[in-house]
């Protein structure tokens, strides 16, 4: 399918301020790009870097006073998010280079804490897959999606005991829980067509059958498209922004996902 996706930050800016944004997606085996813009107003200098994870990052110093951020992509991605039940857990020598930074505790994924509830919640499943599967399971009979309740970061124990969260603590704990199997997962913030409500998405990815397959605590299904934006070891690393030194005011954040024809 073909979807327009966009996302536009304001911002009150008291002094110079500098950022690192995070909103541009790349071309992968899942989604691939036709078009681009990104704006920014008042237009400033920015520099572009690709970090650690392969994720597009932008440098810049924000002015004082109103600035704006706006991106919007045009771009193809599957109808629905790839499942194979029965793939198998990849032994950890087996695995490639880069997807053992993604077996370790991180600082939302206390992995560390979560052998023995991930181990009885998947004893009886086929490893790999079958046990991510039934660690989403578990999270959306066991915790509560609250859209639009989680201003504060917290950990997947946190999660875990406060039994609510938004998609990215959902996200947190299935990522916890897989880590402690010894399964590499990831967090994905992205695009979700048909997302309700409307917003930028997370979800976790977990290495199995020699691939990354898409999990999603707080959908019911796979289906509708995804945008990849950032991949990291968790929130951390994900952030669609980040600004130093100074505060500043986060006025409006509109994101918006659009099904449109093939341009063909």
């Amino acid at each position: 399918m073909w979807l327009n996706a966009s996302c536009t930050l304001e911002f009150q800016i008291p002094a110079p301020t500098p950022f690192v944004m995070m909103l541009r997606p790349r071309s992968g085996t899942q989604q691939w790009i036709a078009k681009e813009e990104y704006m920014l107003s008042p237009s400033v200098p920015a520099v572009e870097f690709t970090d650690s994870f392969g994720n597009l990052c932008q440098r810049l110093i924000a002015p004082t006073g109103f600035f704006s951020v706006h991106t919007s992509v045009a771009i193809e991605t599957a109808d629905f998010s790839d499942v194979a039940p029965g793939a198998p857990f990849v032994e950890v020598q087996q695995l490639p280079d880069e997807t053992l930074p993604f077996l370790l505790p991180s600082r939302y994924c206390d992995s560390d804490r979560f052998f023995d509830m991930a181990a009885s919640m998947t004893m009886d499943q086929t490893l790999g897959y079958d046990q991510c599967a039934a660690i989403v399971e578990y999270i959306r009979s066991a915790v509560e999606y609250r859209p639009g309740q989680g201003q504060q970061v917290i950990s997947a124990s946190e999660v875990n005991e406060q039994g609510y969260g938004v998609c990215r603590d959902l996200a947190h704990l299935g990522i916890a829980c897989c880590r402690a199997l010894s399964i590499p997962a990831r967090m994905v913030v992205g695009y979700l067509e048909g997302l309700e409500p409307m917003d930028l998405h997370a979800w976790f990815e977990a290495y199995v059958g020699n691939r990354w397959y898409t999990f999603d605590p707080t959908q019911t299904n796979l289906e509708g498209g995804r945008v990849a934006i950032a991949f990291g070891r968790d929130a951390a690393d994900v952030a669609i922004y980040s600004q130093f030194g100074n505060p500043v005011n986060l006025l409006n954040m509109e994101v918006s996902v659009e099904r449109v024809p093939s341009p063909n």
